[in-house]
């Protein structure tokens, strides 16, 4: 456990990440759905759209960062 090479935690924590930003990029879009099926001004409805979007870029710009695949 305490000798686990770099690349295989890498690889474990990147496969997390990629996940991660398939399932806010899933959040995003039903927010958007959401967002445009309403009748009326609902700032919640905006907020928790928001939220999604910037939690969804945050992870798109680590992944930038750490340099990962998708595939």
């Amino acid at each position: 456990m305490f000798f686990r090479s770099k690349k295989k935690i890498k690889k474990e924590f990147d496969d997390r990440l990629v996940n991660l930003m398939k399932e806010t990029k899933e959040d995003l879009q039903q927010a958007k759905i959401i967002e445009e099926l309403m009748d009326d001004y609902d700032l919640g409805a905006i907020a928790q759209r928001k939220a999604a979007e910037s939690i969804h870029f945050y992870l798109f710009k680590e992944a930038r960062i750490r340099r990962v695949l998708m595939k």
